[in-house]
């Protein structure tokens, strides 16, 4: 196994350079969910050149590819990610906050380096394949929308991964370990409000505010965080506040809801409770409400055999090999950071604090690390296959997700270091399982086991459609 795990290492190693600067392209093309026309073109493209057989707008997304290589045997997907977020533009390198003059998006999340790695990744393990001769298929899935689109929501209910045996990703981090398999549910619903406009002056009681109601169902949700589980969430954003003029009385209004909980049974009434809310605020301003739901995912499931067995990869392959520039550059950001910055990174990690600006170290499979959930559309991959999540490091301790700074360093000698690291984790756990059908087989048992043997099911309204104009606000700002 270790000489096998060698050769993917090098096969890995021998490809590093194209997809770092491939990373580097996405990072300066950033799009936002559903948006990312270039990014995937560049994956295609890539699939294309390393000699993949490649379907393009899977599940009917113009921006979701998958590329397979190899026959016969199981199906190991690898998923990638390549979509950027708003507001979080920044000059590369600086650590100072210098935004690009531009749309202001910027790969605040490291999806640049996401969907690189793991086509870096899949590529390895194709070549593997070839040079071995070995029966099985690798697929590299280039899922966009991961910020709050649930891309791979929409492709699991299309069908897109019913034939696979295993999935592997993974995500940028500050230090390198297996994922908590942690995440929320959650669902985004946009509550549009309409009453009717009036002279704010001259003839207020002939208005109906859609401002107003927007506003009172805010007030109502305060009230209801008393009432809802402790790890449920409850966030909101106006899309729509009626006008800029505050002597017309607002006809319409538009918020968008993201309602997370710990499970999908945890989530529905809390969805049904808000819901009442937003009635109520209509009912007392006497306007109307109508609602869409724009995502939803599931949480996230754990899988103990494919834990186990990537943990395996990370101590053989030790940490990543940054250098003393790479951690003087790193200690030039923590400087930027505050003190609980670097402090929660290190609880979240649930490893003691040292004075270091960089990983050097595996973390233990079962360090018990403070919980901060987020979520994410690999949640429904988990209840569709056995699915495991590295957490790569690639940015200096104590960054801040979906800030200036990860953007910053996305283009770093650590950023790419760290990409192809988490590459040959990856790749590793893959060949592991192509090696031995005992580690799938355990794989699929424990999935079963806690799926309790249920089907899955989309929390997806069946009447949803992937909604590839939810970013269009943003772009047009």
């Amino acid at each position: 196994m270790t000489q096998n795990t060698d050769e993917i290492w090098r096969l890995t190693d021998a490809k590093a350079r194209d997809f770092n600067d491939l990373s580097d392209r996405i990072w300066g093309m950033p799009e936002l969910a559903y948006t990312e026309a270039r990014s995937c073109a560049e994956h295609t493209q890539m699939l294309h050149e390393q000699g993949f057989r490649v379907t393009e707008k899977v599940a009917g997304i113009p921006t979701a590819v998958m590329g397979e290589a190899g026959a016969g045997g199981p199906v190991i997907a690898i998923l990638g990610e390549y979509d950027a977020l708003p507001g979080l533009s920044q000059e590369a390198g600086v650590a100072e906050q210098r935004p690009i003059p531009g749309n202001g998006f910027g790969h605040g999340c490291g999806h640049n380096l996401l969907g690189s790695a793991a086509l870096l990744a899949a590529t390895a393990v194709k070549d593997w394949l070839e040079a071995n001769k070995v029966p099985g298929r690798v697929r590299y899935y280039g899922c966009p929308a991961e910020e709050g689109g649930a891309a791979k929501g929409f492709m699991v209910r299309d069908g897109a991964f019913d034939d696979v045996d295993i999935a592997i990703t993974w995500h940028p981090a500050a230090f390198s370990k297996v994922g908590d398999a942690i995440g929320l549910a959650n669902t985004r619903i946009d509550f549009s409000f309409k009453g009717r406009a009036s002279h704010a002056a001259a003839a207020p009681h002939l208005g109906r505010s859609a401002l107003d109601a927007a506003e009172l169902m805010s007030v109502g949700v305060q009230y209801l965080r008393e009432h809802m589980p402790s790890d449920a969430r409850v966030h909101h954003a106006y899309l729509d506040v009626g006008g800029v003029a505050p002597n017309v009385v607002q006809p319409t209004a538009k918020v968008r809801y993201l309602i997370r909980a710990r499970t999908l049974d945890e989530l529905l009434p809390l969805v049904a409770r808000v819901r009442k809310i937003a009635d109520g605020a209509a009912l007392m301003t006497e306007t109307t409400v109508t609602t869409r739901v724009v995502s939803a995912v599931s949480n996230m499931l754990g899988n103990r055999p494919l834990e186990e067995a990537m943990q395996a990869e990370f101590e053989r392959l030790g940490p990543p090999p940054f250098d003393d520039l790479d951690r003087k550059k790193a200690a030039e950001f923590q400087a930027t950071m505050t003190a609980e910055d670097i402090s929660s990174s290190w609880r979240r990690a649930g490893v003691p604090q040292r004075d270091v600006p960089l990983c050097d170290m595996i973390v233990p499979l079962d360090a018990k690390g403070a919980i901060m959930v987020g979520s994410s559309d690999v949640g429904d991959v988990s209840w569709k296959v056995p699915t495991i999540e590295a957490r790569g490091a690639v940015y200096a301790i104590g960054t801040p997700g979906h800030s200036w700074q990860l953007t910053a360093q996305g283009k770093l000698p650590a950023a790419h270091k760290g990409l192809v690291h988490v590459s040959k984790v990856m790749a590793g756990t893959a060949i592991a399982a192509l090696k031995d059908p005992r580690l799938i087989a355990r794989a699929k048992a424990d999935h079963q086991k806690r799926t309790g043997g249920k089907p899955y099911q989309s929390p997806l309204p069946p009447e949803t459609t992937p909604p590839l104009d939810m970013s269009l606000t943003a772009a047009a700002e």
